[in-house]
């Protein structure tokens, strides 16, 4: 299963970076994620579930520890299904009921 994890981390410092979002930076760009985007006002990276689960815990844990007072994040399934480790193709699964039947 695929991840996408995007997040902030807050007090704001339009003048200078804080410390939690210097730190909160370095640990996506070390983890072993893939299509990591850091930005002034957000961050979001992608990977392996076991990847990305690790990564924010280590950000939350040290962005805390250096000021942060807020992190807002959150997380999305981006392929494969939860339960099985497949990639997700988007196509209908031909075992799911279909017609009347369908969300029953």
């Amino acid at each position: 299963m695929r991840l996408r994890v995007e997040f902030t981390t807050e007090p704001f410092d339009l003048d200078e970076v804080p410390a939690h979002a210097l730190v909160a930076r370095e640990v996506v760009r070390g983890a072993a994620l893939d299509a990591v985007d850091v930005g002034p006002f957000g961050n979001t990276a992608e990977g392996g579930a076991d990847a990305v689960l690790a990564a924010v815990d280590t950000m939350l844990r040290r962005s805390l520890s250096v000021g942060a007072t807020r992190i807002s994040l959150q997380i999305n399934v981006i392929g494969g299904a939860p339960d099985s480790g497949a990639p997700d193709s988007g196509a209908p699964d031909p075992a799911a009921p279909a017609g009347p039947e369908a969300g029953r």
